[in-house]
């Protein structure tokens, strides 16, 4: 199975952001189809974990299209919010994806612990990724990158939680970061590098 390089894919995402930054860590010379161009819809996300999730993700379109799947499961966690909004990274932001929404959640349940927006907030972004082969074999990576919440929302660039992740060692959001450099860095990165070995 691991001997022959993938050469056709579906990316398992109806996240178009998400979709967007993994189309540029993929080589090119891969085939990509996505859900959306299938017309297939999301599963019910069930797992209690990222690589749960994930797997439940990249199992469900292998097995709708007969293609091998990647698929990812990625979110923030706040640690003075017990890890929250976690693996309901989406969720906090509705049914009509609206990450504004999901930001301003963070702040007001940030404000009712009391604390300062001007103090470090610890949080972490995690990308778990599952490649699931028709014949049910698959291979997971997770990747992982610290920082803290930023005191405000800054920058336009990339999607979802962006403009409040400060990384560590670093005065900019990713939301004011271009993707050639957030790409080295971040979560999604760190997870693909333990896989392209498959590409």
């Amino acid at each position: 199975m691991y001997k022959k390089k993938i050469n056709k894919l579906i990316l398992g995402s109806n996240n178009q952001g998400k979709v967007r930054e993994i189309r540029k860590l993929i080589p090119k010379n891969i085939i990509l189809h996505t859900p959306k161009r299938l017309k297939i819809k999301s599963p019910k996300e069930t797992g209690r974990s990222f690589l749960e999730n994930s797997l439940i993700k990249a199992k469900y379109y292998s097995k709708k299209t007969n293609e091998v799947c990647l698929a990812d499961d990625s979110g923030l966690e706040i640690d003075i919010l017990g890890k929250l909004p976690g693996i309901y990274s989406a969720r906090w932001a509705g049914r009509k994806s609206d990450f504004n929404l999901a930001i301003r959640k963070v702040y007001r349940e940030l404000k009712k612990k009391k604390i300062n927006k001007n103090k470090n907030i610890k949080c972490r972004f995690i990308c778990a990724l599952t490649i699931f082969w028709p014949n049910n074999k698959y291979y997971q990576s997770q990747g992982m990158v610290e920082g803290f919440i930023s005191p405000k929302p800054k920058g336009v660039n990339g999607f979802g939680y962006d403009p409040i992740f400060v990384p560590n060692g670093y005065k900019i959001t990713f939301g004011q970061m271009l993707f050639k450099k957030k790409s080295k860095i971040d979560h999604r990165y760190k997870a693909f590098k333990k896989i392209k070995k498959f590409f």
